[in-house]
């Protein structure tokens, strides 16, 4: 894992070097396209530009936003359009059935605006949120709009803590990691949980 994440941070940290302000929105646009190239990387590194004095900012969040927004509305709209069919039709090899697409919609239509919103900022969750958005038609407006609210004090942080953090930007993703696989083991487990309660309710 650490050798794919030095691979990773190398290529983040030479298309920002040579792309400048540019090479950050279309990191962020990757990352938020469900591309796993972690934002954790990506804004401190641009942080850290900006304490050696070779960014600003402001233009840092403002881009790292942007990026974010594009990624996210291409992954919502190909939710809300191919992706749908094609996990009607082929879901069941990966054990998603019709039924469980129906849930996720009730649950959008229910508390779509607060599963955005806090999506935005966990680990792992905030790169794959805009897909069951797409899936569950969340109407755009509200996606967007909770989208970019969530996505604003992320990059802020994620920047500012390049800023704070200097040379030793790079330790940050230590952190990041251990709570990557704290949500792991969290998703995990509700798996392991719902799997349990639907076989007792087959039994019952």
């Amino acid at each position: 894992m650490d050798i794919i994440l030095n691979y990773i941070a190398q290529i983040v940290s030479n298309l920002i070097l040579s792309a400048g302000y540019f090479g950050i929105m279309i990191l962020m646009a990757l990352e938020s396209a469900c591309i796993p190239i972690p934002s954790e990387l990506i804004m401190p590194f641009a942080g850290f530009q900006v304490f050696q004095g070779n960014f600003s900012f402001w233009p840092v969040v403002f881009w790292g936003v942007v990026g974010q927004t594009v990624g996210s509305i291409i992954t919502y709209w190909i939710g809300s359009t191919e992706g749908r069919v094609l996990l009607e039709k082929y879901g069941k090899y990966v054990l998603i059935r019709k039924s469980h697409i129906h849930h996720a919609d009730k649950a959008f239509e229910k508390y779509g605006n607060k599963i955005v919103l806090i999506g935005r900022v966990l680990p792992i969750i905030r790169t794959f949120i805009s897909l069951p958005a797409g899936l569950a038609e969340m109407p755009f407006g509200k996606f967007l709009l909770y989208s970019v609210v969530g996505i604003i004090p992320w990059t802020i942080m994620l920047t500012f803590l390049g800023v704070k953090m200097g040379d030793n930007w790079e330790k940050l993703r230590i952190y990041f990691h251990q709570a990557d696989l704290l949500v792991i083991v969290l998703l995990f487990a509700a798996l392991v949980f719902i799997l349990i309660k639907r076989k007792q309710k087959k039994g019952d």
